[in-house]
């Protein structure tokens, strides 16, 4: 982790410094990749379910629920990691709008119900289950969803897993993000 504190960038929370787990290693969203993926994003935020999976510190989802989404379920594998998600919630005053999972992905997604209107799907980039995962949430996200599908710049993701279909894909260093949307009639 870096020296610096992980911070939202804007919305209702903005400057809220999150808490961040000691003694794991976790990536989180740079401040340009969250700041690039709020801007594509828009007003597109507000108002939806948001779902954030390998949450680590929960920025993302947090940053939705700053941003005006309705609510986030955050999964995470760490205990610490849910913690320190759960604290932050606190902090930003979005207790009653968050809720953590904890567990392994994909087969955690079975824990989690309903559909959502938004998706953070940020993995370790080496992590083997990751087109798993991204194949699996078609049933989870809403008729006019998007998933944003952090990974490795030099990783090619696939252009249709399972009933979702890849609009467009931006890189920004050795980070990339891949937007998809739910193939409708699926």
């Amino acid at each position: 982790m870096s020296a610096a504190k992980l911070r939202i960038s804007g919305g209702s929370a903005r400057g809220l410094p999150l808490v961040e787990p000691r003694g794991h290693r976790l990536r989180p969203t740079s401040g340009l990749v969250r700041e690039a993926i709020f801007n594509i994003l828009g007003e597109s935020v507000e108002g939806v379910a948001v779902l954030d999976l390998f949450a680590g510190t929960g920025a993302l989802g947090i940053e939705a629920l700053s941003r005006g989404a309705a609510s986030a379920v955050f999964v995470e594998s760490e205990p610490a990691a849910c913690q320190a998600i759960l604290q932050s919630l606190a902090r930003a005053g979005f207790s009653a709008s968050g809720r953590v999972v904890r567990g392994r992905l994909p087969g955690a997604l079975r824990s989690v119900e309903g559909q959502f209107g938004l998706v953070f799907l940020d993995p370790p980039y080496d992590f083997e289950g990751a087109d798993e995962t991204l194949a699996a949430l078609r049933p989870l996200v809403s008729p006019g969803g998007v998933v944003v599908y952090e990974h490795g710049s030099r990783y090619n993701p696939p252009e249709r897993p399972g009933g979702l279909w890849l609009q467009e894909r931006r890189t920004y260093g050795d980070s990339a993000i891949a937007l998809y949307a739910r193939q409708e009639g699926q």
